[in-house]
């Protein structure tokens, strides 16, 4: 399709660039959720740490979609943020199953020993792109009708 201009997509950009464009920037956010629980790792167990690595993590992907992929700095920010710790909240759950389902289960019954809580972890955060994609396109950044 060509290029269309409506309330879920920024000015000029295709569905394929704005999908690359979530992509990347999720990127960004997980290299944050990541490095932020190794740091948070030295005071806490592993599992409160994913947690609150992850609340830094979509914070960043907040302000970053918010900005550059869904061009809706026109509506309230707390109301998107509000839904967008909604459809997160969901997430977190998927990205503590994932981690802790390869921590805990699939890397130790395949007897791997390198790294298998960070190796999860990536693997945990990288699992709902996808669905949270679609959800903050038409839920968290949807176009609100006039008057609303």
């Amino acid at each position: 399709m060509g290029k269309k201009i409506d309330g879920h997509r920024a000015p000029g950009m295709t569905e394929r660039g704005q999908l690359l464009l979530f992509v990347l920037v999720g990127g960004c956010a997980a290299l944050v959720n990541v490095l932020s629980r190794i740091v948070i790792d030295t005071a806490t167990s592993y599992e409160i740490a994913i947690i609150l690595a992850y609340l830094i993590g979509m914070t960043v992907a907040f302000s970053l979609n918010r900005a550059l992929v869904f061009e809706a700095r026109s509506a309230s920010w707390r109301g998107q943020y509000l839904r967008f710790g909604i459809v997160n909240a969901v997430s977190a759950l998927q990205v503590l199953a994932v981690s802790l389902l390869f921590s805990k289960l699939v890397f130790p019954a395949a007897g791997m020993r390198y790294h298998p809580e960070m190796l999860a972890h990536i693997i945990g955060v990288v699992s709902p792109v996808l669905t949270s994609y679609y959800l903050h396109k038409h839920f968290t950044f949807r176009r609100q009708a006039e008057g609303s």
